[in-house]
Parts: structure tokens; sequence; C-alpha cells
């Protein structure tokens, strides 16, 4: 199918910036198919959709002229999930559509609201924003979307993932019904599927095949380590790899924060993106990995949304992705352009399995491996020093100094002083421990059966405030294996006992020590873990502690309080066990009348004046009732 004709200016900016040809979802958005109609495309992060959408709504912003007038209202508007997406996204819209004449204007949240307003008064033909401030502007009256003919949602499935769905309808709803709504996603889930049938009208789906072209030019490793060696794994591949920028994806930010404590500390120039920081923050911390100033960055998958790092090389999973989407989004930022990228994932023997589904589910292969170890590392340091370009180079004015160290020193100890010079500004690297290979998967098993297994003992228990939540890492660690692969975890007073399934045994052999002062020993047959008794006193040596007898108290006859009613003849009411109780009680004194009572007067009737009788009042006649008239005040409720 032809495509449509590409409007001059466009043409003279795709040419002046390199376009040899377009990539798949370019190519897709503009067929004479697509002409006119609402569109639904699915296009990874780097497959050149921000100059697609460009291209696509060409037609409604130039209106078949080569150069706009001034606007009075906007043509064409821009929703992106971020502050960074969208600074970005008008990065690319003032070079495509520079030659045409065209007014962008930028509304985008932690910016000067002035300025916006009056980039907006002075007429923007395309307004590019993030949901909440475009939003804002629509309700102040400052945005107005009568006149737009074209809508684009860039990163939809982001924007839901953010809690932008109330935002993105009222948008929609304050643009023109007979506009055109282009909606650009990295997936489809249902939420997109229900807003896309919600604004959009016949629209086209199109499934860009060129996401397996784009990942062909990353490498992808899983490296095997210890959980206590994640953060010295990752150090070590930052310096085995020396990339020219890398990215380091963290689950919090407060996992965030800590690795970049831990890699200042070692003298790595880092930064940090998390959602704590203000836009002035971000900006100098994405301004100092692009002019060189940072070579690191670490950063949540919120925090990195929408950021583009030119040059990015490596890209390390300190925490692995929650699913296969968002483990090509966070690798499709390397790899771009023809340049060779490699993502790395650091994966504990916890979490092989995670590891294993999220990689099937992504449709990449990765090489499995363990972490470069300290001698690894040092060999490819010295390596790049025997080929450090300043080697090659001839000698300059520096050729005088160079003669004079080597007549006084010697060449051997001036080259012993340019290795130290080299190592003195870099941390050693770190020692990581063997990680175990990881153990083949288990058989399924039926639902609550566990299969033969082999009991072990580990020297810790309630006294050592054991639990079996602390105690499930570590075994895991110990011998490489994932936690279905252990059964029951009994903690005792003084020991732990453990199932592990019998394929397993052996990496645990008879007697493993897994930390200092925590040992785990096989145990033959089944322990008894009968009720816990508190000892008496200290066992022999060798000997486990017997239980302590349990002593049998019999309980005393019931026998009820006697009772404190009197009958009139001045005896006690007959009730059971009357008798032994009144046998148990001291004998009581008897009631003597107080003298100042005998002494009292009999009560004598009063003598005074009599009272008058009750009379009723005829003095003053009452007035006859008549009705509230009309001026009358209302009476309370």
């Amino acid at each position: 199918m032809n495509d449509l004709a590409l409007a001059g200016p466009l043409q003279a900016a795709l040419a002046e910036k390199g376009y040899d040809s377009l990539t798949p979802v370019q190519h897709a958005v503009i067929t004479e198919e697509a002409a006119g109609r609402d569109l639904l495309v699915s296009a990874q992060t780097g497959s050149g959709k921000t100059v697609a959408f460009g291209l696509a709504i060409a037609p409604e912003v130039l209106g078949g002229v080569d150069r706009l007038m001034p606007a009075d209202k906007p043509l064409a508007l821009v929703v992106a999930p971020t502050r960074e997406l969208a600074q970005q996204v008008g990065r690319e819209f003032e070079w495509l559509y520079g030659p045409a004449g065209v007014q962008l204007a930028s509304c985008v949240g932690g910016m000067d609201y002035r300025t916006e307003r009056r980039a907006l008064d002075r007429g923007a033909h395309v307004v590019v924003g993030t949901p909440g401030r475009l939003r804002d502007h629509i309700e102040r009256g400052s945005l107005d979307l009568s006149e737009a003919r074209a809508v684009v949602l860039d990163e939809a499935d982001e924007m839901l993932d953010l809690g932008f769905a109330e935002d993105l309808e009222f948008i929609l709803g304050a643009a023109p019904e007979t506009r055109r709504t282009l909606m650009f996603s990295a997936t489809v889930p249902k939420e997109i599927e229900k807003l896309a049938g919600t604004f959009q009208r016949d629209a086209l789906r199109l499934v860009v095949q060129g996401e397996a072209r784009q990942h062909a030019d990353i490498a992808y490793r899983a490296l095997n380590v210890q959980a206590r060696d994640k953060e010295h794994a990752i150090f070590n591949v930052l310096r085995f790899y020396e990339a020219q920028t890398a990215i380091v994806f963290a689950k919090t930010r407060a996992n965030v924060n800590h690795l970049f404590a831990r890699m200042i500390n070692r003298g790595f120039q880092a930064v940090a993106l998390s959602g704590e920081l203000s836009q002035t923050e971000r900006m100098h911390a994405l301004q100092a990995l692009r002019d060189g100033r940072a070579r690191v960055c670490i950063a949540t998958d919120v925090a990195a949304r929408g950021i583009d790092l030119p040059g990015l090389e490596l890209v390390i999973h300190a925490d692995l992705p929650t699913n296969p989407e968002t483990l090509l989004h966070r690798s499709g930022r390397t790899g771009r352009a023809g340049r060779k990228g490699t993502s790395v994932l650091i994966v504990p023997p916890a979490e092989f399995r995670k590891a294993g589904r999220i990689l099937q589910g992504a449709k990449v292969t990765a090489e499995w491996g363990k972490a470069p170890g300290a001698d690894e590392v040092q060999a490819r340091e010295d390596e790049r020093l025997l080929d450090h370009p300043a080697l090659a180079e001839a000698p300059g004015e520096e050729a005088g100094m160079a003669g004079a160290l080597l007549e006084r020193w010697g060449p051997d100890a001036v080259a012993s002083a340019f290795v130290r010079l080299w190592r003195e500004g870099r941390s050693a690297p770190e020692e990581l421990s063997d990680a175990p290979t990881q153990a083949a998967p288990l058989p399924a098993r039926e639902r609550g059966s566990f299969g033969p297994a082999v009991w072990f003992r580990l020297s810790v228990g309630h006294t050592g405030r054991a639990e079996a939540r602390w105690l499930l890492p570590k075994i895991c660690d110990a011998g490489g294996i994932a936690k279905d692969g252990i059964g029951a975890i009994r903690v005792q007073q003084d020991e732990t006992y453990v199932q592990i399934a019998e394929p397993l045994v052996d990496r645990y052999g008879a007697s493993l020590e897994i930390e200092p002062g925590l040992v785990m020993e096989r145990v033959e047959g089944e322990p008894d873990l009968g009720r816990f008794v508190p000892r008496l006193g200290a066992a022999p040596e060798g000997r486990r502690p017997e239980r302590a007898p349990e002593r049998k108290t019999e309980k005393p006859a019931y026998r009820p309080k006697p009772s404190r009613f009197v009958e009139e003849d001045g005896t006690a009411a007959e009730t059971p066990h009357a008798a032994e109780a009144a046998e148990d009680r001291p004998a009581r004194k008897p009631y003597a009348r107080p003298a100042e009572r005998e002494a009292r007067k009999p009560y004598a009737p009063r003598e005074d004046a009599p009272r008058k009788p009750y009379a009723p009042r005829d003095d003053a006649p009452r007035k006859p009732w008549a009705e509230r008239g009309e001026g009358d005040a209302p009476r309370k409720p």
C-alpha cells in the first residue's frame, strides 16, 4: 500500500536530521489506511513513536500548507505521563515542525504556571503537557480545546497506572467530538481498551512488529548471586563493563537511597531519581548524566518513566521487574540507533524461578552465569590500562618531563607509579562468595503433599529468637534452591528442624555452616517434635535434657459460700453445707442497739398553724383565644 506524501517541511526536517528510512511504527501510521482515522498503536519505548505520531497528526496541524500563520487556539494536543517525557516530545516536535513555523506550548507540573499561561495567550498550534497541569489550565480557562483537531495520548498504559484515568476523561471530554484520537501504548490492557472504546470511533488497531529487532541489539545476562552479595555484584558489574552511562533499577525509594549512598562511598559518579525529588533536582540529575559529570543513575520504575539518556550502554535490574513488559520497558532504553547494549539481571537463589518466568514471558534468551569476581574485574581494568588512548599518542610538550623522570627513576619505577596512580582513584573490586548453581525444577506434586524429604537440625531456636521467615531465605541461599524445595520448619527451644526435598539433600551434605554460629546438620530418621516442656536442670553433656514429668493435682471439692439471707425468726436459711460453713466461721457478737437511739423521742405530729385551703384565682379573667394574624412573628418550632 502506498504511503501518503509527507509535507515538504517535514521531509526537509527528516533529511536534515539524517533519516534515510522510517521505522516500522512511523511507516504504519502514515499509510492510506490510517489516514484520518483514530489509531490504537502498540509500540515499545525507543521504536521512534514520538516522530511517528508527529507525522500522523501532520494533516490536522498543517492543513495542507507549508507555513502556518499564528494560531488563536491549539490545533493539536499531546498528553504524556511525566514531565521528562513531555519535554522530550517538545524537543522532537521543535526540529520536526520547525521549518513549518509551528508554535509549541508546554504545560507540565512543577514549572511556572504564569509562563505557561503567557505562552498559551500568545497562541500555540500544538500543546504538550501532563494530565494534571493540562486539566488545571482547562478549568481556569487558559487552555481552550474547542478547535483541537487531534489528541495524542503517549504511553497511555503508564498514565492509567499512575492514576490519571479521571484526568484523561476530563481532557478528552473538553475536546470536540470530531477530533482524531491517537493512543500509543507499550501494552494494551483492558483499561486501555475500555478508554479507547469510549473516546475513539472506529479505531484502527496497529501492532508494530519491530520490538524484536529493537531488542536484538541488547545482550541479556542473568547473574546468579547470593542474597548477601547483591550489592557487591552490582558494583563489580559496573566496574566490569565500565559503561559510558548506566542505569540501575530498584523496587522502592528506600532501596534507591541505600544503593546511592553505598555507591557514593565507593567513588562512583552516581545520581538518584525517586519520587521525593523536586523538578529542579530531577533536571540537575539528568543534566549531570547528559554532560558526563555522572555515569550511573539509580531509579525506580515510576521515577525513570519518560527519561531518555543518550549513550546508555548498561541496564542493571537490582530488583527483578514485576512482569515481562516492565523488563522490556527497562531494557529498551539501551541498544538504540544501532548501538549495542547490555541488560543484567541480579538473581538470588530464591528468585530463580521468577526470573525464568519473566524472561520466558518477554521472549528473550539470557545467558546465565556468575557475577564477575574481584580477579575478573581487576583483569578487565588492567586491559583498559594497556589499551588507554593516551599511551598511543606521540610525545608532546611533556616529553622533557618524561625524559627527566626516566633518567632519575628508571622505566620500571615510572611504569609502576603510573599503575598505582591509575588504581588509586578506584575502590578495590568486591570479593563474592561462590554462588551454588541452581537446582533443576522439582517435579509437580499434588496439593498438600511434600513428598520424600530428609530432616536437618539447625543450631538455633526460640532462645536465639529464630523464626521460620528469618531462616527460610538463609537456607535457600546456602543450598541454591528455591523455597518449594523446603518443607516443614519446626522451631524448638534451642534448635530448629527443617525438611529438605530428597533430590536436593546433596547440596547440604552431612553438615554445613550457613553463617558464623549457625550450623545445619543432617538428622537420621524423623526427630521427636513433641510438646515442649521447660527443663528443670542442665542435661549431661552430649545428651538432650529429659522432659519434666507432668504434675497432676486434685481439684478441691466445690463448696459454695453460705447464704447471707436471714429468716424472719432470726435463724439462717437452710442451704447445702450450711452446718460445715457455720463451724468454720468465727462466732459473731450479738447485736446491741446504740444508747442514743433508745433515748430518741417518739414521733409526734406537728402542731403548726393549719394551712389555708386551695382557692382558684378569680380576680382576672383570661383573654379569649384568637387566631394569629399575618403580621405576627412566626413561632419557633
